[in-house]
Formats: C-alpha cells, sequence, structure tokens
C-alpha cells in the first residue's frame, strides 16, 4: 500500500501510515487494563468466581432496577484509567451468560465493591 501524504499544520506532515499506527497504539493503550486478583473493602474480599448479590445504587439506570437483587458471578476484577476498582460480573439467570463469559458486550456488568454483598456457600454449594 502506497502512504498518502496528509499535511498537518504549517511544518508536519504524516502520512496515512502514520494515522494507522496511532490508532492502533491507542486501542492498545485501551487494552492494556489493570485485571487484579483480589481486592478487600471494609473487611469484604472479593475475587474472581466468587458469587455475589447485585444491590446497584439508588438513581442508577434502568438495567441497574432490572439487575438488583439478582446473584452474578464476578468474572474480572478491573481497574480503570482513575484508579476506580470495578467488578466485571455475569448474571446466573442470563440466558445469554455465555457471551458475557466470553467478555461480550451486553452479557457483562460492572459494579464497584459497595454495590454488591457476597453470598456464602453452604457444603452442599448452595446460597447460605
Amino acid at each position: 500500500m502506497v502512504a498518502e501524504q496528509v499535511a498537518y499544520g504549517p511544518s508536519k506532515e504524516f502520512t496515512i501510515n502514520d494515522w494507522q499506527l496511532m490508532n492502533e497504539l491507542e486501542w492498545q493503550l485501551l487494552e492494556d487494563r489493570t485485571i487484579l486478583n483480589v481486592v478487600s473493602i471494609s473487611g469484604k474480599q472479593f475475587k474472581q468466581g466468587d458469587r455475589v448479590r447485585l444491590k446497584p445504587r439508588a438513581r442508577g439506570d434502568v438495567f441497574d432496577m432490572a439487575l438488583s437483587g439478582k446473584t452474578a458471578v464476578i468474572e474480572a476484577i478491573e481497574e480503570d484509567y482513575e484508579g476506580n476498582t470495578h467488578l466485571a460480573v455475569v448474571v446466573d439467570d442470563d440466558p445469554g451468560r455465555d457471551f458475557g463469559i466470553l467478555r461480550q458486550p451486553g452479557h457483562r456488568f460492572f459494579f464497584s465493591m459497595e454495590e454488591v454483598e457476597p453470598l456464602s456457600q453452604t457444603s452442599e454449594g448452595e446460597e447460605a
């Protein structure tokens, strides 16, 4: 592919290939997020695979209202670019749950640690 010249300002020129490279680097930056193994808050510890009950904050959106009280599994613990920690969860009764496990949009939901409550497990694996 022959790179076309694109004028940028009075003295700097970029080629189309430069723009493509910049876009690829920007996308890589967005994909380079911090994934945490375990987080603790107020004596509660969360890790991937833990089961939780969703307790979204008041005045949330329609998804918060629909997901309130549902049980879910923590799929990942991620930190955003501002240092905030988020729990990525997959809802237990979501018919598209497999898509959430594959990290597909619309089937993975993000909550703060304050918006979930850990579920204890009995020896048979049922909710306590």
